[in-house]
Order: structure tokens, then sequence, then C-alpha cells
């Protein structure tokens, strides 16, 4: 038997939610909104879109999503909407119509002041427990990219310079955050 649901609220409850334009998201049985996001936030998301897919989407390997993309985890009822996500090949099927349903290989969020306890705190718990292989927290005011790879030896590291891209345990490319966090 799996886990038992967390939630109060869960992500089937929040698609039910008016059309009004916001994100919402149920995370630990607690519905959360997200207010539109700044164009530092809005630049940055598009640089780090254009280089992901011509490394992990024109490379083969897999399919990235950007907000507002739904990811399900029905093990728990809990769903989020994140910056981006990528899901390979080998996992495709988690893929719906309507959603991603299940742990992406890839999860970004992007800090903005409105969720950035919410990115730093709620969701690597969320994250982690799900086992989400890899979640990045770019931040665009202090222009880095923190990374955390969960499994069994969990790692955090930050990049300021070069970041690595993975899919599983493979290299697949590096992205220049200096061009990423370029303020033009």
């Amino acid at each position: 038997m799996g886990p038992m649901p967390l939630t109060q609220i869960s992500w089937q409850d929040v698609q039910q939610f008016p059309d009004d334009g916001k994100r919402y998201e149920a995370i630990e049985g607690e519905p959360y909104v997200t207010a539109a996001p700044s164009l530092r936030h809005q630049a940055v998301s598009l640089r780090l879109t254009l280089t992901l897919n011509a490394i992990l989407v024109e490379g083969g390997y897999g399919t990235l999503w950007v907000a507002p993309t739904g990811v399900e985890f029905p093990s728990t009822g809990e769903g989020v909407e994140p910056d981006l996500a990528f899901v390979s090949n080998e996992r495709r099927e988690i893929l719906t119509d309507a959603w991603i349903r299940g742990p992406p290989d890839l999860l970004i969020e992007i800090l903005s002041p409105s969720t950035a306890s919410r990115d730093l705190k709620l969701k690597l718990r969320l994250y982690e427990r799900q086992h989400v292989a890899e979640y990045w927290v770019v931040d665009p005011v202090e222009d880095d990219v923190t990374v955390w790879r969960f499994g069994s030896d969990p790692e955090c590291e930050q990049f300021t310079d070069r970041l690595p891209v993975r899919v599983g345990d493979e290299a697949v490319g590096t992205i220049d955050l200096t061009e990423i966090f370029r303020r033009d």
C-alpha cells in the first residue's frame, strides 16, 4: 500500500477553482496562489527555456514544459505549477492530455519575492518526498542556481558560472549562467 494522502485540499480540488488567470497549487493539504511574475523573472525563464530546449528537446532526451503546466503527485493528491519541468523519454508515460501525473526528472522554480519561501521550503520538501530526481532553484537577484539531486545519496550544489545539465547520470550539456542572467 502506498503513502496515505496528506491532503484536505488536493490538486484535483484546485483544478475546479475559477479561471481567473492565477496559478493555483496544492501542497501539504493547503491551496496556494501565485501572482504574475516580474519582467526579470520572465526574461530569465525565457533564456533558460530556450537553452534547455536546445540541449534536452533538440538533443532527443525528452520534453520540456513551461508554466503554467500542472504536475500532479497522485500518491498524496498534491500538485504544483513549476516554472519549468522536464520529462525524459524513458518516463513519458507520466504525461497525460491535461498535465504531468507523477514526478518529472527535473523541476525548476525561478524565485520571486512572493514565492521564494514556498519554493525553498514547501516545494523542496515536496519534491524530495515525491522522488523528483533533480530540483533547480534559480535566483535572478543573486544570479545563481541551487541544484538539489534527490536519491540514495542526496546532494545540493550552487552554481554561478557554468551549470551542467544531466539526464539521469549522463551529462548532456552545460548552461552558461552569465548568459541566462544577463541584464539588458
